[in-house]
């Protein structure tokens, strides 16, 4: 290969578009470049007629998708000071499940002048809850019948995807799901905007659309569910190839070059899902090693040469990471966001002021005052689920916990609290995952979240793990572009991409025994506290879910 040549990554992310040109010979990282959603997530009003929202929801404009094509790859390609002939791929990841409903054409019901004021047709965000109710019929229909695909996903399937997600559509508007022709992951309209050509990829097919073994569920399934469901698969789902990551889904057309100012020609990869295509920009593919990535949430994936049911994942797929293993995924819902709404809605203002003066965000400075605290200091105990569980339970509509408040506790106090529940929340599935049969053997780390110094060593400490950390800040956009490199035909498969382009910190933080120990205490109170809440019978947060009025929707 020439030493010049380039490939480009696109990570589409929850409130951003990030673009990163990555050298092909070594993964160096030339340039980058961000775009902000315009409309960043919507969740209380619709962008162009002012609707309100009901509780739970959470929606994308998808011009916001176009506008990063338009600015952040330009810009990105400006800043590394490459030509744009250099160029020999380009590839994207995208959050997931994010689908959409569109046209035969590609056009986002959104943008039919007569529905921009209907909610279902716009981009249904991974953290739109709402189809909570259609996710538990799914799975009590599937476990009634005896679905063979229900145990794929650990016993069950979330409201946060595709099936969920489209049969609120056809209940709540059914005009809306009468006039869409195509129901899509954004992971595969971006590249249907790049190529002029629908397709889908297996990673968002498996996970998130319930594609096993060659099928979605049938077409008798879908009927039980609803009758006018019967067809959703055949009519509004199935047809496009059903494409392997790092395969060349098409060619770059005329109109991406002019919004892009790369080459019409260039291979333009499948598409992918952030968290999955992250793991080769962190060399964490082979069996036995699971990568977190860590932000406003977490997805934790691993790959193994075994086939096993593990409860509560969030699916194994054939090919789902690599071609050739099982690929596992499991999350937590909220991660970063609880942070942030902490940060948010219950810190003073000298906490800021004294941000301030250290030349900190309120984040640092919690995090500097949280660490000099000695394992169980603060006499808190949290359950992290402010926005649902996603694994192990599955269920968006269990809530956050706090327990053992005094009229003593500190803001950094509830702040450490609230890490150590997500590290507790994440040794949960690492433990389920090894009772399963698929052992973690290495925890890779990836995300924003890794540059907080706090936050590692505590999930080092409850996890006893060493942290091995990617050596980029841009792991999933530098994923997409070993996946351009791999459908230019730079690399023969992502296997040799990875070893070539991707980098990792080995051994950063270190379990502490005497922390780790003090912590397994704790974790026994957390564990409790998860089973009497979750799988124990305690209805308690569905009831205060049940109470609260659904009409009213709250700044």
């Amino acid at each position: 290969m020439a030493r010049d040549e380039c490939v480009i990554g696109i990570d589409f992310g929850t409130l951003s578009g990030r673009a990163v040109v990555v050298r092909v010979r070594d993964g160096a990282e030339l340039g980058s470049a961000v775009h902000d959603y315009a409309h960043a997530v919507v969740e209380r009003e619709l962008p162009e007629t002012g609707e309100r929202l009901p509780p739970d929801w959470a929606l994308q404009d998808p011009g916001d998708y176009i506008d990063v094509l338009r600015t952040a790859v330009p810009d990105a390609l400006k800043a590394a000071g490459v030509a744009p002939d250099a160029v020999i791929g380009i590839a994207t990841d995208f959050t997931a499940s994010t689908p959409m409903p569109v046209l035969s054409d590609g056009t986002p019901l959104c943008r039919v002048e007569d529905l921009a004021a209907r909610p279902h047709a716009y981009p249904k965000l991974w953290k739109h809850h709402a189809a909570q109710r259609q996710a538990d019929r799914i799975n009590a229909l599937a476990e009634e019948r005896g679905e063979p695909w229900l145990a794929r996903y650990g016993g069950r399937i979330s409201s946060e995807w595709e099936f969920a997600k489209a049969l609120q559509v056809l209940e709540e508007d059914p005009d809306v799901y009468d006039r869409m022709e195509r129901w899509i992951e954004g992971a595969d309209w971006i590249i249907w905007q790049l190529c002029g050509e629908e397709t889908r990829n297996a990673c968002t097919a498996g996970y998130k659309a319930i594609f096993q073994d060659g099928r979605y569920p049938s077409e008798e399934f879908l009927a039980a569910l609803d009758e006018r469901f019967a067809g959703f698969v055949a009519d509004k789902v199935a047809g496009p190839p059903l494409l392997q990551l790092g395969s060349r889904a098409g060619s770059l057309t005329a109109r991406a070059g002019a919004w892009t100012g790369l080459p019409e020609g260039i291979a333009v990869a499948t598409g992918n899902v952030d968290a999955h295509v992250t793991a080769p920009a962190a060399q964490a593919i082979e069996p036995g090693q699971m990568l977190a990535v860590m932000g406003t949430s977490t997805c934790h994936i691993m790959n193994d040469e075994a086939l096993a049911e593990v409860p509560g994942m969030c699916g194994v797929v054939r090919g789902g990471i690599t071609p050739d293993l099982w690929g596992y995924e499991a999350g937590q819902s909220g991660v970063g966001d609880i942070f942030a709404w902490f940060v948010d809605n219950a810190v003073p203002p000298r906490y800021h002021e004294q941000a301030r003066e250290r030349g900190l965000d309120v984040h640092g400075l919690l995090s500097q005052l949280a660490e000099d605290q000695d394992v169980g200091e603060h006499g808190l105990i949290a359950l992290d689920w402010h926005s649902g569980n996603r694994s192990v339970l599955v269920d968006h509509e269990l809530t956050g916990v706090l327990v053992g408040l005094k009229l003593s506790t500190r803001p950094e106090d509830v702040y450490r609290a609230l890490i150590e529940a997500t590290a507790f929340g994440t040794r949960k599935i690492i433990e389920t995952f090894d009772d399963a049969g698929i052992a973690v053997r290495e925890l890779f780390v990836a995300g924003g979240l890794m540059r907080n110094r706090a936050i590692m060593q505590i999930y080092a400490d409850v996890t006893r793990h060493s942290l091995h950390l990617i050596g980029s800040e841009q792991g999933p956009a530098l994923g997409a572009a070993m996946h351009a490199a791999v459908a230019a035909g730079a690399y023969p498969d992502i296997h040799a991409a990875s070893e070539a382009m991707g980098s990792v910190r080995r051994d950063v933080y270190r379990p502490d025994e005497a922390r780790a120990d003090a912590y397994d205490a704790l974790y026994e109170r957390y564990s409790v506290l998860h089973d009497h809440f979750g799988p124990g019978g305690d209805d308690v947060m569905h009831a205060l879910r049940r109470l609260r009025p659904r009409e009213r929707v709250r700044d």
